[in-house]
């Protein structure tokens, strides 16, 4: 183990192992820093385990929707069975495998809590590091904690608490009304609770309207108690354990446990900014590079630059990330133009995202409403799925929706959004439209296959009318 390194990686997550790997392999020496799980939050208290959380239920459920294997259902889904998968995909929260990959793959692990105590220095614990070339903050974030009177000494859950969970519930509150929330919301339903969602407008904000609709519609059909336009006044944990959330109705619903879901802060408040010049607790505004703004040494990957907080973006901002260091080091050519080696272009309207509810929601670029406001020529079209043929086959009863939102004025794709069962595997289409600004004429000889959902693009298509 040495002392100086080129580039010094704060936080080995999926993000921070990739920004490693990316300069490693361009012949940098890294070391990597952790203070907790090798694999981070997504392997441990996000992606993995909410969506195994979620997804016997899907899969029980899609075979209830369709005659023939409907009948051959007898049973409901097993909680113990569901709760022991989602330990198997968290190696049951133990990082061996994940801390061998990093060595395997020439990285240095060092475990402990980084301070950045200098310009390119870092202090793990009372060991100093250095940096030659740059160090690289990919902390993530952590939940954000409403001042709601009484919450914090209520306890309650954030995510990671929400997905970790060795046994469900009788009852849960959950406010909030993003991703986290009405996710949770489904899982937690189908495993049993009764949940009741407190947000303070409609769920799903930030997409399109229909997509929350139609979560909100589920979540109330599965027998969730969905509040929409209500916040929590006042929290309390009563002597028998149970919780006491007072609405701004003037309602109060008692439940075994309550989660908090109601956004993310940087994981910035020790991380030395300070010593810097930066401020403690903010996030870190990047360039397209990724270099935090005012420094020619510090990147920001993933969460903690606020750009696009999700595993998958952080992991796209990664490779930008690691090959431009690497670049920088040697003096080799850089590429920085839209959509170059060196940028992360795609945060900026093209990012995908899928919401695993039931119905599951998936989104791409900019919703109608986003598109406007930047003054684009927007034409919308709108087709529901269940006219697809394929959606007929795929379930007795589909019900969803597709919009693409259309800038007129360059015949191109800038957003789309599909609401509906297994909808997530409409998505890379679109988002290869829209990143690749597809004219709508190339489209039409793009030939969805028969009887699929895929479809729905003909049909999408059909509605729109030849450029």
């Amino acid at each position: 183990m040495t002392t100086t390194y080129d580039l010094i990686v704060i936080g080995a997550g999926a993000v921070g192992e990739n920004v490693a790997d990316y300069a490693t392999r361009n012949g940098l020496k890294v070391a990597l820093v952790e203070a907790e799980l090798v694999g981070g939050e997504c392997s441990y208290w996000a992606c993995m385990p909410s969506k195994a959380l979620l997804m016997s239920s899907t899969v029980l459920d899609a075979a209830k929707a369709v005659g023939g294997a409907r009948e051959a259902v007898t049973g409901e889904v097993d909680v113990q069975a569901v709760l022991n998968r989602r330990n198997s995909f968290t190696s049951n929260w133990d990082d061996s495998s994940q801390a061998d990959w990093v060595s395997g793959a020439g990285i240095d692990l060092i475990r402990g809590h980084a301070t950045i105590t200098g310009v390119k220095e870092v202090t793990v614990d009372g060991a100093v590091y250095t940096a030659t070339h740059a160090v690289a903050a990919v902390t993530g974030s952590s939940a954000l904690l409403p001042d709601i009177a009484g919450l914090a000494e209520a306890k309650p859950w954030t995510s990671r608490e929400a997905t970790s969970q060795q046994s469900i519930p009788q009852s849960l509150m959950i406010i909030g009304g993003g991703v986290v929330a009405a996710e949770m919301a489904t899982a937690y339903q189908q495993l049993g609770a009764k949940v009741t969602i407190a947000s303070r407008s409609g769920l799903l904000g930030g997409q399109e309207p229909f997509a929350g609709e139609f979560v909100t519609e589920a979540l109330t059909a599965l027998g969730a108690d969905v509040r929409l336009n209500t916040s929590p006044t006042g929290v309390v944990r009563t002597e028998h354990g149970l919780v006491e959330t007072t609405l701004d109705s003037g309602d109060v619903v008692i439940t075994d446990e309550i989660l908090v879901a109601t956004g993310r802060v940087p994981r910035t408040s020790d991380l030395g900014l300070e010593n810097v010049g930066l401020t403690p607790g903010d996030w870190l505004e990047v360039d397209d590079t990724l270099l935090v703004h005012g420094t020619d040494w510090l990147y920001a990957v993933g969460d903690v630059n606020h750009r696009a907080l999700l595993t998958h973006q952080g992991k796209y901002q990664a490779r930008a990330a690691g090959e431009v260091i690497a670049a920088r080091a040697k003096g080799t050519d850089l590429h920085t133009e839209p959509w170059g080696a060196h940028v992360a272009t795609a945060d900026n309207a093209a990012v995908p995202q899928v919401t695993f509810t039931s119905p599951e929601v998936a989104s791409v670029g900019l919703t109608a409403d986003a598109a406007g406001k930047q003054g684009i020529d927007v034409k919308v079209i709108d087709y529901d799925l269940a006219g697809v043929a394929g959606s007929a086959l795929k379930s007795d009863s589909y019900k969803g929706q597709a919009r693409l939102v259309i800038d007129e004025s360059r015949k191109v794709i800038v957003g789309a959004t599909f609401v509906g069962p297994e909808v997530s595997d409409l998505l890379h289409a679109a988002t290869i439209a829209v990143v690749g600004e597809v004219p709508i004429d190339r489209l039409w000889h793009a030939v969805p296959s028969y009887p699929t959902v895929s479809e729905v693009w003909l049909r999408l298509l059909d509605t729109y009318g030849r450029p």
